[in-house]
């Protein structure tokens, strides 16, 4: 690829007119850029991006590789027109969860109305895969990025590029670089299983998913509810956050001769396996089994009868992510924010008295 771009920059210039496709398919990338300077991808991404923490003469050195290389002219003149790209970036865990896909749609309706765009990605809560969106938000140059981190992330943090604001939701990072908006899990967790217990059920199994800070804090509020009514959990299991992992789980369970009377989930994919496992099993819910778990979803009230279960406030997540982001643009020095959400308790048939 660099063989390509470095032949003849003054002749893909004026031949870009007669064949711009051909063109865009030979523009030199950031880390050419890079490699010509003598710098990281990401300094490279600073000095683009304006950042005063560059100095006078790396920043020389881009700009002369940028000007050589022709790198991405337009883009480049913007940038250093407003002082800022027009991009954020969002990077997630798990898009196939509605409550990132939730999210995801708030933070896009809140940037598009200050005129930006949002770069999506997905992690899938691969540590390797994190690194590389991570870098990539750099390389694009975005103003910030919304970000919920793999549980690794933490161990990283010591080594993290500050220079880029950056806004955490859904996880607790230990981090006081950075803004973050969380949901009070364990309040949430208590009142759901506080529910159950209220409507009779007894024998209260839970699955918890093993990727986040989140599955843990509904766990402990899981358990304060139960120790406060003098009961012992029926059975947990910290698994994988997936709609098999559920299903295989909750089949286990419910073959068992001693089967629970609830089930009590953490993520709306661990409810849909469950719920796939009862209906294998024959079982009818609520009369055989409870179920509950977490996240408003088009299915969960379709279904009959339908799940009760916290719902999240995706959209004041989502928005006021977008907001501290723009906050933390404007103003890179003020103090980070954290702000806790609170989750709204949906009683439906799913958990129906006994």
């Amino acid at each position: 690829m660099i063989s390509l771009i470095l032949f003849n920059v003054e002749f893909s210039k004026s031949f870009s007119s007669l064949l711009p496709k051909w063109y865009n398919l030979l523009m030199p990338s950031i880390k050419d850029v890079a490699k010509i300077a003598g710098v990281s991808t990401a300094t490279v991404s600073r000095v683009l991006g304006n950042n005063a923490k560059v100095t006078e003469e790396t920043r020389q050195r881009v700009m002369d590789a940028v000007e050589h290389l022709n790198y991405r002219p337009n883009l480049i003149a913007r940038s250093l027109r407003v002082q800022k790209s027009a991009k954020i970036g969002l990077v997630v865990s798990d898009i196939r969860n509605p409550f990132f896909t939730e999210i995801g749609r708030a933070v896009e309706d809140a940037a598009y109305e200050k005129g930006y765009s949002v770069l999506m990605c997905n992690t899938d809560e691969n540590p390797e895969k994190e690194e590389m969106y991570i870098n990539l938000m750099h390389d694009e140059n975005v103003a910030g990025f919304i970000f919920s981190p793999t549980q690794q992330f933490g161990a990283k943090l010591s080594t993290f590029d500050t220079s880029i604001p950056i806004v955490i939701i859904d996880r607790v990072v230990n981090t006081k670089q950075a803004d973050m908006v969380l949901l009070d899990n364990v309040a949430a967790g208590y009142d759901l299983t506080n529910h159950l217990i209220e409507n009779g059920y007894r024998k209260i199994a839970g699955l918890f998913g093993n990727a986040s800070t989140t599955a843990p804090e509904r766990r402990r509020g899981w358990l304060k509810a139960l120790r406060e009514h003098q009961l012992k959990p029926f059975a947990e299991y910290a698994i994988p956050p997936k709609i098999k992992q559920g299903y295989d789980t909750a089949l286990a369970l419910l073959n068992q001769s001693d089967r629970p009377d609830a089930i009590f989930t953490s993520n709306s994919l661990l409810t849909a396996g469950a719920l796939q496992a009862i209906r294998g099993c024959k079982l009818k819910v609520p009369d055989d089994v409870a179920l509950v778990g977490f996240d408003e979803t088009t299915w969960g009230a379709l279904v009959d009868p339908p799940i009760s279960l916290i719902a999240q406030p995706t959209e004041e997540i989502g928005r006021t992510a977008t907001e501290l982001l723009f906050q933390r643009i404007k103003d890179p020095t003020r103090s980070p924010k954290t702000v806790i959400l609170k989750g709204t308790l949906i009683a439906r048939g799913s958990s129906a008295k006994r």
